[in-house]
């Protein structure tokens, strides 16, 4: 049986009752795709996560890749690699790329929705596949034989990583010494040591090009004195075939918590031979061009986040209506009870909702969010740029990221404890999506720097505007029609946690202005910036969860629904009432920290710890 479990019903809730996405179906720039022929994409790949990609998923991480440090190579386990190959094989990844590199245009709201089911069934799977967004990064920022590089990467399956991190520097990565020296004939030798790269080495494809920030001899320091660089694992002969094995080289595979299908390399650069790379796009702009990847990157780690908490309720679920224990609440003491299911115990249930509800409204941030990046597509379809639309997917970024990360893992512990001790066993998937999931909140920018960046490039460097844009959003839902009356508590608590959020945002920005006459004021900000993260995060998600509501509260009332669909509905009706009772009254006490904040922990001696 398959670990993974779906939940196909509620992506097409998202995309075509609530964000009405076949409205951009059917016509330019995506004529040759409509909503069924969506609907018979999304089945087909959720068929195939459940099936070949999740069979791998537990024997990856009990047999996980094999590193010869005489080789430098590694083995991966067979079963790993058929999965791979049947992904890859069926050519979904087309759905990314653009018509120039064979690729099928699809809205990135479709894009993301497939990525939830094969990021749910076996993230390395995705991890691995993910050389063709790399090639369409190049493909964009380089020069013409790069394009015709990148061109050679999608059609014979060629695989990529990202290459920041240093031992010394970590998330400072302008504090990296990895160097690039020019030659006479116009490339580079790199010279240094990379670590956590991501797939950086493997036996499931005939080459791996690596995308890497180095510093280019008498740059200057910091980001901006980087470059980035193309490093392929084989040159390439004139005719495009694989040419001489260049100087890079894995020198060490991590031994990791989770996650071990995914190979986490130390990467050398140059130490016995030269490694030779070229300058991408002939310009040193380093760090905006890998901004590229990475951002891609951050809402790829947020959507994992999301898809192994959506499976992980799911199982729990599964497991809740199944398992028989004890008597009802009301009848403990009382040995004649029947027994029931732990569906019947009121903690249960409320473990259960709590999962269900950041589950579907998490799914519902990554959707909303990747509503931005399609209205950026079609405006560069149409030769032009929509820049509330790019601003509005700035902000929602580090939410999808941070709080993705932070409230999956937080959640899937819930999903263990439903199950009670037998979700300690490796018997169920729990512990290892655990497991797989901790690196979420890591990776691309820890928790705190996905903070950092929400506030002071994404709120302060905005002037606002985005978060503006999207605290009036909310707004207007909580002042909207009371119809029924169904929603009057919902619509009364986002008005309250709107308000709550508000006064933090005004706080910080007290601190912040304080700071330019006393600068240790700026702590009170560096306190507070997670905090804030999490606090809007969970209002956006509260708002998408009433406005779901009210969705289906209308497919109730006028009749609509039937059968699951009916069951379907009041479960959302539910999870945003559930929500808004027992989620949003705790940001009143966040707001209330932030407001209250002192500089006393930053005045603390370190001794004293």
């Amino acid at each position: 049986m398959t670990h993974f479990k779906g939940n196909l019903r509620d992506i097409e809730f998202n995309l075509f009752e609530v964000l009405n996405r076949q409205e951009l179906l059917g016509s330019a720039p995506y004529e040759d795709l409509d909503a069924d022929t969506a609907r018979g994409i999304l089945a087909e790949v959720a068929r195939l996560a459940a099936g070949p990609l999740a069979e791998s998923f537990a024997d990856g991480d009990r047999n996980p890749p094999v590193y010869d440090p005489v080789a430098r190579s590694v083995t991966m386990p067979e079963s790993f690699a058929r999965s791979f190959h049947e992904f890859i094989d069926a050519e979904w990844f087309r759905l990314e790329l653009p018509a120039e590199l064979g690729g099928s245009a699809a809205p990135r709201s479709l894009w993301w929705s497939v990525a939830e089911l094969v990021l749910g069934a076996n993230p390395a799977i995705w991890m691995y596949a993910s050389g063709s967004a790399f090639a369409k990064a190049l493909y964009l920022l380089g020069t013409a034989e790069q394009r015709h590089f990148a061109e050679q990467a999608v059609e014979r399956g060629w695989t990529a990583t990202m290459v920041l991190t240093e031992a010394d520097a970590g998330s400072d990565v302008g504090a990296g010494r990895t160097k690039a020296i020019r030659q006479p004939d116009g490339t580079w030798h790199i010279d240094g040591v990379k670590r956590f790269i991501t797939c950086a080495e493997h036996d499931m494809a005939e080459n791996i090009f690596h995308l890497v920030l180095a510093r280019p001899e008498g740059a200057g320091p910091g980001t901006k004195g980087l470059s980035m660089f193309l490093v392929p694992k084989f040159l390439l002969n004139d005719d495009g075939s694989l040419g001489a094995r260049n100087g890079v080289y894995a020198t060490n595979v991590e031994h990791k918590m989770g996650l071990k299908a995914s190979t986490t390399c130390e990467l050398t650069f140059g130490a016995d031979e030269p490694a030779i790379g070229t300058l991408v796009g002939d310009v040193h702009d380093g760090i905006k061009q890998m901004f590229l990847i990475i951002e891609h990157a951050r809402m790829m780690v947020g959507t994992k986040a999301i898809a192994t908490l959506s499976t992980g309720y799911l199982n729990a679920l599964e497991y809740a209506k199944t398992r028989v224990q004890g008597g009802e609440l009301g009848r403990m003491t009382d040995k004649t009870a029947p027994r029931v299911t732990i569906m019947h115990h009121p903690d249960v249930r409320r473990i259960l909702m709590l999962q269900k509800a950041y589950a579907e409204g998490m799914r519902a941030l990554v959707l909303f969010t990747a509503t931005f990046q399609d209205a950026g597509q079609l405006a560069e379809a149409a030769g032009t740029t929509d820049d509330a639309a790019a601003a509005m997917n700035d902000l929602l970024l580090p939410l999808v990221k941070g709080l993705g990360s932070e409230r999956a893992y937080e959640m899937l512990t819930l999903s263990l404890q439903t199950l009670g001790g037998s979700g300690y066993l490796q018997d169920y998937p729990m512990e290892q999506y655990i497991r797989d999931a901790k690196i979420d909140s890591l990776y691309e920018g820890t928790t705190a720097i996905q903070g950092l960046d929400l506030y002071f490039r994404k709120i302060i460097r905005n002037k606002g505007d985005a978060l503006a844009s999207l605290l009036n959003q909310i707004i207007v839902t909580a002042e909207g029609e009371q119809g029924n009356g169904r929603l009057k508590k919902e619509r009364a608590g986002l008005a309250r946690a709107t308000a709550d959020v508000e006064a933090m945002v005004n706080a910080l920005h007290r601190y912040l202005a304080d700071s330019l006459q006393q600068h240790s004021e700026i702590d009170r900000v560096g306190l507070n910036t997670t905090r804030l993260l999490l606090a809007l995060g969970d209002l956006v998600v509260g708002w998408l969860l009433v406005r779901q509501s009210e969705i289906a509260g209308r497919a109730l009332d006028n009749g609509t629904a039937s059968g699951a669909d009916t069951a379907f509905y009041q479960g959302k009706i539910a999870a945003a009432r559930f929500f808004a009772e027992t989620v949003l009254p705790r940001l009143a006490a966040e707001r209330e920290i932030v407001e209250s904040t002192t500089t006393e922990l930053m005045d603390l001696p370190e001794a004293a710890f």
